[in-house]
């Protein structure tokens, strides 16, 4: 039986709101507890529906999480200190996006399609898709991404 209350379920759409998939992610609170709690915070608030995959390269990663669209953008709240670990930067994993300052993360994220060992113990590592990597793995590139796909819903399955 997986732990719902550390268990999200993201529905993909593309940009005309056409479901692309669902996808599971698994939260780790024991690597970054501050994170999966803003992660779980922002997704009941609901603040990721709508909100594109604005950076999105391939070979490497899917970027999200700023309502602004332009990867400039966040939360109200505050920013975060790093919870940095050695939990390595593997496909389906989730981290924290950031600006040059280790303890910036707010709101963004990004889910790697490959192996981006590069990133460990730079960036903090919060959870990892666990089902619907085929529908991470058909969000559409671009940086920026013309038309993005998007977050229809981001939802803690506890509230399901």
């Amino acid at each position: 039986m997986s732990d719902l209350e550390n268990t999200l379920h993201l529905e993909i759409a593309d940009n005309a709101g056409k479901s692309k998939g669902k996808v599971t992610i698994a939260l780790r609170p024991d690597l970054a507890p501050l994170h999966v709690a803003r992660i779980k915070e922002l997704a009941r608030e609901k603040f990721y529906d709508g909100v594109v995959f604005h950076r999105v390269i391939e070979g490497f990663m899917a970027q999200g999480g700023d309502p602004t669209g332009t990867g400039m953008g966040g939360s109200k709240k505050p920013d975060l200190k790093a919870e940095f670990s050695a939990e390595p930067h593997v496909k389906g994993v989730c981290s924290m996006a950031r600006s040059a300052s280790p303890n910036s993360a707010n709101s963004q994220f990004f889910i790697v399609f490959d192996d981006a060992r590069f990133l460990d113990k730079q960036y903090t590592v919060w959870g990892k898709v666990t089902e619907g990597m085929d529908v991470v793995d058909g969000i559409k590139r671009g940086e920026p991404v013309n038309k993005p796909d998007k977050i229809a819903t981001m939802r803690v399955a506890a509230d399901a």
